[in-house]
């Protein structure tokens, strides 16, 4: 893995800010559109907003979250209300895993249906990690979890329940996998806090559990691809 390491979080959102900004650049000048995934949580917020001021041709750019709650689009805890909010004038597309009301029990069919048409590989992906290792909705333990982490698998979108659920966002998910988030240009893991530094060194670990630590598949997929952003 590509190790980056900024001296606070305003750092962190510059340095990240710019290499999505020059990645979509770069893809832009050679073909006619490109797509991206984007991670929530609060670590990227602040790099959303700097992109969104950033000048680009956003009208020619698809962004997609790399997972959502099933909530409807307009709940203040849906991943692309949030994502859309902060791009709202600059002609980005950000395109929903989840229908917008959301129906009783979460399903991937919606979120299968986005994908299918969404050029692959992605331009640039960037994903972050809960301090109990999941990234995306990939949490420990999931009953889906094996077929989420398998990265030969041809699932592209899975519905997961986290159990326990996480109290700031009890809801059921559906989550790209990690076959599909590994089909990009480039692939970033952005992390903030010395807590999840240290959860992060121990993902990496030979002898790491991806069932206990789902970020430690994404290590070993990735391999020296991955370019992790880190910061106090």
């Amino acid at each position: 893995m590509q190790w980056f390491e900024c001296p606070d979080r305003d750092a962190l959102t510059e340095a990240v800010s710019r290499r999505v900004h020059e990645q979509l650049d770069a893809s832009l000048a050679t073909r006619p559109e490109a797509g991206m995934v984007l991670s929530g949580g609060g670590t990227p917020m602040p790099i959303y907003r700097r992109l969104a001021g950033m000048e680009l041709d956003w009208s020619r750019v698809t962004a997609v979250p790399s997972d959502e709650r099933w909530v409807p689009i307009d709940h203040a805890a849906s991943n692309t209300g949030q994502i859309r909010g902060l791009f709202n004038e600059t002609g980005l597309k950000v395109e929903s895993l989840v229908p917008d009301d959301a129906p009783d029990g979460a399903d991937p069919r919606h979120a299968e249906a986005i994908l299918a048409y969404l050029p692959a590989p992605f331009d640039l992906v960037m994903l972050g990690m809960g301090g109990d290792a999941h990234f995306a909705s990939l949490f420990p333990r999931s009953p889906a979890l094996k077929t989420g982490l398998d990265p030969s698998s041809k699932v592209d979108a899975l519905a997961l329940t986290p159990d326990p659920l996480p109290p700031e966002a009890p809801f059921a998910r559906v989550s790209l996998s990690l076959a599909r988030l590994l089909q990009t240009r480039a692939l970033l893991l952005v992390i903030s806090g010395e807590g999840k530094r240290e959860v992060l060194m121990q993902a990496a670990g030979f002898d790491a559990d991806a069932e206990q630590m789902p970020v430690a598949a994404l290590l070993r997929a990735a391999g020296d691809a991955l370019e992790i952003f880190w910061s106090p």
